[in-house]
């Protein structure tokens, strides 16, 4: 499954960013604002974004912890790290990004290591969700936060209706187009499976986080799980 999930981010990886806006209407670079200010990251600080995905979350984590912070930017995708990495050479001054190729559920850090992390739309593709998480809170400096942005299944029966109806009437036509319907397919099964809120701050909780807390946004169509290891 990892594998197969790989491949198709490496074949979304050119069309990834459109892919995000037209999920979130748009609204993405707002709630991934929000996520950033979430995870408390200041100047100065080591930050870590997850299943970075073309940089977006990294590079605004850049611009938070500032000429003396320091960002690691972790994705499986060969292709958007190469595409996270152009864009951030087009940034002036040269943002202090590292990029590196890797699996979330198996982090190349030492423990204790980071002052804030941010993972957007990741946690729902990951194998194992118990997994990453404790994977987070292992690399982890005591006290520190980590907010994790991603889409959901609202409660609401009405929204349901309205998501499904916009990812079958607009997404997966748009996809379609594009040639890579079979690509955008894992959508739909993925918010199926994925936790609602509460379950995401039990498992949180089940890893050692001392603090949970998820904010749901946009109806509970989307929601960010922001997390905090014991001092």
């Amino acid at each position: 499954m990892t594998n197969e999930i790989q491949s198709i981010f490496n074949r979304i990886a050119p069309v990834y960013d459109q892919l995000n806006d037209w999920l979130s209407l748009g609204q993405h670079r707002i709630w991934k604002e929000m996520a950033v200010k979430w995870s408390a990251a200041k100047s100065g600080d080591t930050a870590l974004d997850l299943c970075c995905g073309s940089g977006d979350l990294a590079l605004r984590l850049s611009r938070r912890v500032g000429a003396t912070g320091q960002v690691y930017g972790v994705d499986f995708s060969p292709n958007l790290l190469e595409t996270a990495s152009f864009r951030s050479q087009k940034q002036y001054p040269q943002p202090a990004i590292t990029w590196i190729e890797a699996d979330v559920l198996n982090l190349p850090f030492d423990d204790d290591q980071f002052d804030a992390a941010t993972m957007g739309y990741g946690l729902r593709n990951v194998k194992d969700i118990p997994r990453s998480l404790q994977e987070l809170y292992r690399v982890l400096k005591p006290g520190a936060k980590a907010a994790i942005l991603d889409f959901h299944r609202p409660s609401n029966f009405q929204l349901r209706t309205f998501q499904q109806w916009y990812l079958d009437g607009f997404v997966v036509p748009v996809a379609n187009y594009l040639g890579l319907k079979e690509e955008y397919a894992y959508i739909s099964p993925s918010l199926d499976r994925f936790p609602i809120g509460k379950e995401q701050i039990e498992l949180a909780h089940q890893v050692g986080f001392a603090v949970a807390t998820h904010y749901p946004i946009v109806n509970g169509m989307m929601g960010v799980l922001v997390v905090k290891k014991n001092e």
